[in-house]
């Protein structure tokens, strides 16, 4: 499985108003094209920062579901638009699991 774990720094003070955003939008947007989302999550040590991630069986589907997301109405007209001026620092790291790695509660991931 292909984790990517995604690093947002906002514009000074817009932490809430994007995490809800994410909640009420993007995660959905996101989900429904396909891809495994997990947050978003709050930085306890910086007041602008928000982390999540989204898992894909594997860098081929990732590829897929990023290109016909990034290509779409959706992100380009409802998502964009709104996260983008919100956001001043992206950062993505882009990991695979182990072959025993385990979930939050000990099961075995997919793939």
């Amino acid at each position: 499985m292909i984790l990517e774990i995604r690093h947002y720094t906002l514009k000074a003070g817009r932490r809430e108003e994007f995490i809800e955003f994410f909640e009420k939008s993007n995660r959905q947007a996101l989900r429904d094209a396909g891809m495994l989302v997990f947050g978003p999550l709050r930085d306890l040590e910086h007041q602008d920062k928000v982390h999540w991630i989204r898992a894909f069986a594997s860098i081929e589907e990732r590829e897929r579901l990023k290109g016909s997301f990034y290509d779409g109405p959706v992100w380009n007209k409802e998502i964009e638009p709104v996260a983008m001026s919100m956001i001043d620092q992206m950062v993505a790291e882009l990991t695979e699991t182990t072959a025993d790695f385990q979930t939050f509660d000990g099961s075995k991931a997919l793939a």
